[in-house]
């Protein structure tokens, strides 16, 4: 779906995608090339997993001076690199700060001063913590529960602070669990379920009665959105945050059901000591219905055999 016609795109835009190699970055990558736009790839280094077709231009997020080389000609940023995985930002918090935060805070330096003034942000709703209230509304208190939420959320005040000076117009796009084709992430448990499918372990653990409701969002469904989003920008000193989810929930024993149908395997469960964690976590993503036009596609079903077909052999 094209969204130029509903805000300031009249035509193609040079983007920079910044984590163009990445599960999602490759994703808004290859979707804003097919809707016409001049995508460059920004990625720390070689070109592996970004989308053919795309240029790629290489910098450290640390690397003001390279990050200001390869913003040349760029008129709007998706800023997508980052680290995501949540135990890791627990051993390794300062890695996090330093990537997400302190990254993004040299890409906003180097984008004053080359003269970008458009930015779009991939955030995470982890950030929320687990309210009682749901489905969550990007109205609700942040209390984010891990480092890798804490890094995102300093990244995402920074990023608003410098919206607030006049010199940037940025929207921020939080994120739901993520899923469907080729998830490099094996903790996943939409991963870890297809690997018991697959007879690549014999038995999925859970912990707890598999009764633990989120909300999976297909990762084109997401990119999609940094398209919709990016039709929303309007004018320097602008900042809006959106909540990207399904507004469904599936808990494990569904996603095992299924897995089951998608891939008619027997797919065995263990179930052991419950965990502490939330319940439910559902997002409410009216806002992006209401003034992006946004809306995902995917079902449960179609997430888990896309990511069963990225895993078969071909």
């Amino acid at each position: 779906m094209s969204y130029h016609r509903r805000g300031w795109l009249d035509g193609a835009v040079r983007i920079l995608v910044t984590g163009a190699n990445g599960y999602l970055g490759s994703a808004v990558a290859r979707t804003l090339c097919a809707d016409g736009h001049d995508v460059i790839g920004l990625v720390h280094r070689g070109r592996d997993g970004v989308p053919d077709g795309i240029v790629v231009r290489t910098a450290h997020l640390g690397d003001r001076d390279a990050l200001g080389a390869a913003l040349h000609g760029i008129e709007l940023v998706c800023h997508l690199a980052a680290l995501t995985r949540v135990r890791e930002s627990f051993a390794s918090p300062l890695d996090y700060f330093e990537v997400n935060a302190g990254g993004t805070v040299t890409l906003l330096q180097a984008m004053a001063t080359a003269g970008v003034r458009k930015i779009v942000f991939a955030s995470t709703a982890s950030i929320y913590g687990a309210p009682r209230r749901q489905p969550m509304a990007e109205d609700l208190a942040d209390d984010p529960p891990h480092p890798y939420a804490a890094s995102k959320q300093a990244a995402e005040s920074a990023i608003a602070a410098q919206a607030a000076t006049g010199l940037l117009d940025a929207t921020v796009l939080r994120l739901f669990n993520l899923a469907g084709g080729p998830d490099p992430d094996e903790t996943q448990i939409i991963s870890r379920i297809l690997a018991v499918a697959a007879g690549e372990n014999p038995t999925l653990i859970v912990n707890g009665d598999g009764s633990a409701v989120r909300d999976y969002l297909h990762r084109d469904d997401a990119a999609r959105a940094f398209d919709a989003a990016m039709a929303g920008l309007s004018q320097p000193g602008r900042y809006r945050r959106y909540n990207i989810g399904t507004g469904v929930g599936t808990s494990i024993n569904d996603l095992v059901a299924a897995a089951t149908r998608v891939t008619r395997c027997h797919i065995p469960v263990e179930y052991r000591a419950a965990a502490t964690e939330p319940d439910r976590l559902i997002s409410d993503s009216s806002r992006a219905h209401t003034e992006l036009g946004w809306s995902p596609n995917s079902d449960i079903d179609a997430i888990i055999e896309d990511a069963w077909s990225a895993r078969r052999p071909r």
